[in-house]
C-alpha cells in the first residue's frame, strides 16, 4: 500500500477483508497517479465547488464521511439487524471511495483556485469514480455506493449500504449549500 494513501486514509485499517482492502487503496493510488492534485493538495482544497469561499477541507469532509457512516451502520445492524444488516466492509470502502472520482473531476486554476477540470467538465465523479474503481477490483456492491452516492443515485435503487454513504454524504453537504 502506498505510503500517501496510509497517510490520508488509517481507517483503510477497519476494513476486514484484505482484497477489499487492498483494492481500495489500489484505488486511491490509480486516482493520485492520474490526478493534477497532490494527496497534500487533499488537504488543503474545498471538498465542494458548489459552495463559495468554503474552509472545510476535501478530506476532513471525506473522513467524516466515513466516520459517520461507519457509526451509523453500528447503530443500523445493533437496532435493525436480523431484518436489515449492513455490511460494514461494504460501508467503509463505499465511504472511502465515494469521491475519489473528484480527483479527476478537480485540477488547480492558474489562479490556484480549484476548478472543475476538462475531464469533470462531460463526467461527474461517481462515474469517474465507479471506473477507477472497478479497474482496481473493487466489487460491484461497493462501485454501486460510488455511483449512487450523489444525485444519479436518486435513478436507481439503492441498497442499504448506498443509503448509509449517500445520507452520511449529504448530512454533512447540504447545511453548507442550504444556510439560513
Amino acid at each position: 500500500m502506498n505510503a500517501d494513501v496510509l497517510k490520508l486514509w488509517p481507517e483503510l485499517e477497519w476494513i476486514d477483508d484484505e482484497s477489499l482492502r487492498e483494492s481500495t487503496a489500489k484505488t486511491w493510488e490509480m486516482a493520485l497517479e492520474r490526478s493534477p492534485l497532490t494527496a497534500e493538495d487533499l488537504e488543503t482544497i474545498p471538498f465542494t465547488l458548489l459552495v463559495p469561499d468554503l474552509k472545510v477541507t476535501f478530506m476532513a469532509h471525506k473522513r467524516l464521511v466515513v466516520h459517520v457512516s461507519r457509526d451509523a451502520a453500528v447503530q443500523m445492524n445493533k437496532f435493525l439487524a436480523p431484518d436489515l444488516v449492513c455490511d460494514m466492509d461494504t460501508v467503509i470502502a463505499g465511504a472511502i471511495l465515494a469521491d475519489v472520482g473528484k480527483l479527476l473531476e478537480y485540477e488547480h486554476a492558474a489562479d490556484g483556485k480549484t476548478v472543475k477540470s476538462m475531464t469533470g467538465k462531460y463526467l461527474r465523479h461517481p462515474f469517474t469514480g465507479v471506473g477507477l474503481a472497478m479497474e482496481a477490483g473493487v466489487p460491484d456492491a461497493v462501485c454501486h455506493i460510488i455511483s449512487a452516492h450523489a444525485a444519479e443515485g436518486n435513478l436507481v435503487t439503492r441498497s442499504a449500504e448506498a443509503y448509509v454513504v449517500h445520507h452520511a454524504d449529504f448530512m454533512t453537504f447540504l447545511p453548507f449549500k442550504h444556510r439560513f
